[in-house]
């Protein structure tokens, strides 16, 4: 049987003002992540260089004008070159010239995955303001991913030390968020999960259900909740065979499936889940986007200006999503056949 040919990825640079071209570039100088895949960077060639300088790596950079051209040669790192941003930008300034570089490096690279150039796509991260200004809509990068490979759904799924969290509502004020969490909402976010486990890896996925009030709610004297909309939610999936428990006491459920008795964790809001997968390994948290038909892991931090530019930049959280990434692109005919558009 022949050897499996290594996943190759494209790994975009991000803002190219903030970190993202120091991580990337540290990450691809890496001979570990040589060993993982093949990483072309996705942006401009001299904001890779200006990062390559920064860092004090002894690679060369090689700009070329499609994902076939490159070589991954030793000591050398391959960038689909975009030509948009040049050099002298300042460090840590919204610009909008870094946000249109950064939004194309996000178009450039998904294209290159949709049309089976690219296994999957590592993404640093962008400034929102510097892509607005730039003329984006978009909220961000999931959002832009989202229109770009038509999904008719998409969810964030963390990974940390092998347990994946979801969540049922994303980027809202916990108010507003607690408003959302509906039986109807938390019922399609269980069925999205279990999905995705399966997708991911699990056959038989086992998900637990975290709980929103202190113990659970106590029966209803801590909050009710867990009795008029979590617990609804679970016995509805329950009987469409879905391997789903809960409410669990959100104190614990994390502890649990990092102990192995679950595959993921649903989580309702945005820090119910951050706040245990960062506390436990924060540079080893990574971010997978769900639902789309490619393969796309993140960093999940920002562009951190006020250190761009210092050569200081740890590129851990990188070097842990492109792994991943390397890691998940042997399940890409799943990702394609349950998320492709003609399936969405």
């Amino acid at each position: 049987m022949p050897p499996t040919a290594p996943p190759t990825l494209a790994v975009t640079l991000g803002d190219p003002v903030g970190i993202g071209p120091e991580i990337t570039a540290r990450t691809l100088a890496d001979p570990a992540t040589a060993a993982l895949g093949r990483g072309l960077a996705v942006g401009d060639a001299a904001v890779l260089r200006r990062a390559v300088g920064i860092c004090g790596l002894d690679v060369r950079v090689n700009a070329v004008g499609s994902p076939a051209e490159a070589r991954y040669a030793p000591g050398t790192i391959d960038v689909l070159d975009l030509g948009i941003a040049p050099a002298a930008l300042p460090w840590g300034e919204v610009d909008a010239v870094a946000g249109r570089s950064a939004v194309a490096a996000i178009e450039a690279a998904t294209r290159a995955a949709l049309a089976g150039e690219v296994d999957g796509i590592v993404t640093s991260p962008i400034n929102k303001e510097a892509i607005w200004a730039a003329g984006s809509r978009h909220l961000g990068h999931t959002e832009m991913l989202g229109e770009l490979t038509g999904a008719a759904h998409y969810d964030t799924m963390f990974v940390v030390r092998g347990l994946k969290i979801f969540f049922t509502t994303r980027h809202l004020s916990l108010r507003e968020a607690l408003d959302q969490i509906t039986e109807e909402r938390v019922a399609a976010a269980i069925r999205h999960a279990v999905t995705a486990l399966r997708v991911f890896g699990h056959d038989e996925p086992r998900l637990a259900v975290a709980a929103i009030n202190p113990h659970g709610g106590e029966g209803g004297h801590f909050g009710d909740e867990e009795i008029t909309v979590l617990r609804p939610a679970v016995e509805e999936a329950a009987s469409e065979g879905l391997g789903v428990i809960g409410p669990v006491p959100a104190d614990s459920v994390f502890h649990q499936g990092l102990d192995g008795r679950f595959d993921g964790v649903l989580s309702h809001f945005h820090d119910q889940g951050h706040i245990p997968a960062k506390t436990v390994d924060f540079d080893g948290t990574v971010s997978v986007t769900v639902g789309l038909p490619i393969l796309r892991t993140s960093v999940d931090h920002g562009t951190a200006f006020d250190i761009a530019g210092t050569g200081r930049a740890s590129h851990a959280t990188m070097a842990a999503a492109f792994r991943a990434a390397a890691g998940f692109s042997r399940y890409t005919d799943r990702i394609r056949a349950a998320y492709g558009t003609a399936a969405a």
